[in-house]
């Protein structure tokens, strides 16, 4: 029995039998790139993506999470539209510098950071978004060392978390951030020893798609950053109020509306917090800028039958998506949107598991899925590619091939 697949997201399109990408044919990007596995990266949807954000919350600063994403072309591009940069290694933050980012607009976020990392980390001017008492007294005694004035923010780990989020970096007992209480104590210090505060990095959850449960995660936010702010005595320069927009993957889900979350943040904005006075606010996205730009685009190399089920073996897997084949936080598997995108006039009529090529049951692309009748030679697309998908992968498995990747757009 067929099982369900998530929705194909709005930006695509087909130009008869092949599916497209931003306006160009998938048969003709994979003979650009040179072959199969591809992930291919539309940056006219990321363009769009912005511009609503943009309009959905004035006065709020965009930071890019390039935890999501980190793959060159679409990092430089990608800067160019965002306020600031958030990573969380000293590898992600050369990648930020290498894009052309200037350091007074990355931040550095992550629990067990090395003595290297923090070096390298203020010989450059980033900012740090300490998670503990102890990781500031480093970055301080770091600092005197190099006489170089650390700018460090305080992660806080709040009392409360997103509900329904993903995956939950907030609330009771976490490896993130300093619990709220400490907090106070601990900025002082840093503002003791002559280090320059730039402060607070809230973060409740992700991959949320309520926006009830958003709107009260990032009112909670306000009045914590406000009683924080009021024991300190001191409005903090900025509040990164985190992100945890979600997308939807599976069947069932329905988008985020985001347009309702900004009006929400505008009211509660607007309310009087004579403690943030002057301070000023980020949104910090990875997922919901980057994720449904995004296509993994490999080949069928044969078509096979085992005990009355079909299989769709093709030379890609979970060795380069390895989201999508379940193996990345699902408890239950599901399917991410896919399509054979050589045939996408086609009707579905075969009931077909889509298996990648490695030598594990594990290696899933899709799960008992209905599409159009496929050969070997035809291309299969995993949709919602674009966040968490090769570089969240264990692409070194087994030493198959690498995937390759593009961008196509306003700047492919």
């Amino acid at each position: 029995m067929s099982k369900p697949m998530g929705a194909i997201p709005a930006d695509f399109s087909a130009d008869g039998a092949m599916l497209t990408i931003g306006g160009r044919r998938v048969d003709a990007l994979i003979e650009e790139a040179g072959d199969t596995p591809l992930f291919v990266y539309d940056l006219g949807a990321v363009a769009r993506r912005v511009a609503r954000f943009r309009a959905s919350f004035p006065g709020i600063q965009l930071h890019y999470a390039i935890k999501a994403n980190s793959y060159a072309p679409l990092l430089k591009y990608i800067s160019k539209l965002v306020d600031g940069l958030d990573v969380a290694s000293a590898n992600e933050m050369d990648m930020a510098l290498a894009a052309g980012n200037s350091a007074d607009h990355i931040s550095f976020a992550g629990p067990g950071k090395r003595e290297s990392e923090l070096e390298r980390a203020i010989a450059a001017g980033v900012t740090l978004n300490c998670e503990s008492e102890g990781e500031v007294a480093r970055a301080i005694a770091i600092g005197e060392r190099l006489s170089v004035r650390p700018r460090l923010a305080v992660r806080v780990n709040p009392d409360f978390e997103i509900k329904g989020s993903g995956m939950r970096m907030g609330g009771g007992a976490k490896p993130f951030g300093v619990d709220a209480e400490r907090v106070p104590a601990l900025v002082r210090t840093i503002r003791d020893a002559g280090a320059e505060w730039r402060g607070f990095h809230i973060f409740a959850g992700s991959q949320a798609l309520s926006a009830d449960a958003l709107i009260e995660a990032q009112r909670a936010t306000l009045n914590l950053a406000a009683s924080l702010a009021e024991m300190i005595g001191t409005p903090p320069p900025l509040v990164n109020l985190g992100g945890g927009f979600g997308i939807p993957y599976f069947a069932g889900e329905e988008p985020l509306d985001v347009e309702r979350v900004g009006a929400a943040l505008v009211e509660a904005m607007a309310e009087p917090r004579p403690s943030l006075a002057g301070a000023a606010f980020a949104i910090e996205l990875g997922r919901w800028l980057v994720g449904e730009a995004g296509v993994y685009l490999t080949r069928i190399v044969d078509r096979k039958m085992s005990h009355g089920k079909l299989f769709l073996v093709t030379d890609g897997g979970m060795h380069h998506q390895l989201a999508a084949s379940g193996n990345f936080g699902q408890v239950i598997r599901r399917n991410y949107p896919v399509a054979i995108a050589s045939r996408m006039d086609g009707t579905p009529e075969e009931d077909a598991n889509i298996v990648g090529c490695l030598c594990t049951p594990l290696d899933r692309l899709g799960d008992d899925v209905m599409v159009p009748r496929a050969e070997p030679g035809d291309i299969v697309a995993v949709f919602l590619a674009g966040a968490y998908g090769l570089s969240a992968s264990p692409q070194a498995f087994l030493g198959q091939q690498a995937a390759r990747e593009m961008i196509v757009g306003p700047a492919g």
